[in-house]
């Protein structure tokens, strides 16, 4: 009895050795050792192995193959040669092919080089072997339903990326097939009616806060830290001007101008792609002058290049509670703005750099509140430092002494 030839599977395609590897039924993928890999159709004529190339797996994908060979095995039975199949029209290009594709035009506009290999990952492991090798005129409301099935109640977070990106991908083949139809995957009007929304089955869990109140403490625990203590300066720097902890382990030193007292942020690393300012409060640029002295040559960040967002949450929760999250306090900061201060709502969601979600308010406000937000952050860096009270303190004691 023949032994049964395993076929290949379109997620490996792209990690098998160099060597042959049989799909069965005449298809061959070659790996060459310079990693190249091609499609080959082998089979016999008058007792002799002929071989016929089908092209590189980047111009064709498994199943277009699959259907090529087919093609050509019939062709034989008919006592045509096998040749003319490769003549044929090129027929529509799988989820596979666009998805990949569709990766490369969009990369370009991504701010973070992990999105594209989050891209890839997501969909090769979840959606490549239910529709990856599917034409993408037949895939369906069943197809992406089989997808999400097995993940929607367990991985509810990764599974609502995975729609949003097939629903991508397949905007972007039906555009270039020129194809007419309702997209499968999309939420509203389709899937809502027959999976439960993400935020049912998962509630969004908050990024836990301190209180303002006691940050003042945990301020006071943080300054009597070792001066080499890059992370406990780090967190301070949080604290005091609501960034994002990704956005001050990424400052360098040409971002602060200390004559205007200002902390420029390039668009590149901001979450908005915009750039954005930030006014910085006397305790900032107490940090700076400061730091000033451990500047080096082969590193122009200001908390050095190793700071890992790790590092500094370890160092939040030694001087708070183990719950406590570096992303909170810029919940501590905004909760303070409410409860404590009468600047308007705008001010307080331009210090934390928020998108304005209504774009016709967004196109008539050009101005990003700077002055404004000035005042605010001077403010906040008083009422989080305990110095800033006891001065007030003394001065007010000394004044009743002189009258």
């Amino acid at each position: 009895m023949a032994k049964e030839v395993k076929r290949l599977k379109a997620v490996q395609i792209n990690s098998l050795p160099p060597g042959t590897h049989s799909d069965g039924d005449n298809l061959l993928l070659r790996v060459r050792d310079s990693g190249s890999r091609s499609w080959v159709f082998r089979y016999k004529q008058n007792g002799r192995a002929i071989e016929l190339g089908l092209g590189s797996t980047t111009d064709r994908t498994l199943a277009e193959a699959r259907e090529i060979a087919s093609n050509m095995r019939r062709a034989i039975a008919n006592g045509q040669s096998p040749k003319e199949v490769l003549r044929i029209e090129k027929p529509s290009k799988t989820f596979a092919d666009y998805a990949l594709e569709c990766i490369e035009h969009k990369k370009t506009g991504w701010r973070n080089s992990k999105h594209e290999s989050q891209w890839r990952n997501t969909l090769m492991q979840y959606a490549f072997p239910f529709i990856g090798d599917k034409s993408i005129t037949d895939i369906g409301v069943d197809d992406v339903k089989a997808v999400l099935n097995p993940i929607w109640k367990d991985k509810t977070e990764t599974a609502s990326r995975v729609r949003q990106r097939i629903e991508v991908v397949l905007d972007y083949a039906f555009l270039h097939e020129n194809i007419d139809k309702s997209n499968p995957a999309r939420w509203k009007g389709c899937l809502d009616h027959i999976f439960p929304a993400p935020k049912k089955v998962t509630p969004v869990v908050h990024f836990n806060a301190i209180s303002y109140d006691k940050l003042i403490e945990v301020m006071e625990a943080l300054r009597a830290k070792d001066e080499t203590s890059m992370s406990a300066f780090c967190v301070r720097w949080i604290a005091l001007t609501a960034c994002r902890s990704s956005e001050a382990r990424g400052m360098t030193w040409g971002e602060i101008n200390k004559t205007t007292k200002t902390w420029t942020i390039p668009a590149n690393r901001m979450k908005s792609g915009r750039m954005h300012r930030v006014p910085l409060s006397r305790e900032c640029l107490e940090i700076v002058t400061l730091l000033e002295k451990y500047k080096s040559g082969n590193d122009d960040h200001v908390f050095g290049r190793k700071l890992s967002d790790v590092a500094i949450s370890k160092m939040l929760k030694s001087v708070s509670y183990p719950e406590a999250t570096i992303h909170g306090l810029r919940s501590s900061f905004r909760d303070w703005c409410g409860d404590k201060t009468n600047f308007p709502r705008e001010v307080c969601e331009a210090a934390l750099a928020h998108v304005i979600e209504n774009q016709t308010e967004a196109a008539y406000r050009r101005s990003d509140l700077f002055e404004k937000r000035r005042e605010l952050m001077a403010k906040w860096g008083e009422y989080i430092d305990k110095r800033f009270i006891y001065r007030n303190a003394q001065s007010v004691i000394e004044k009743e002494c002189d009258s």
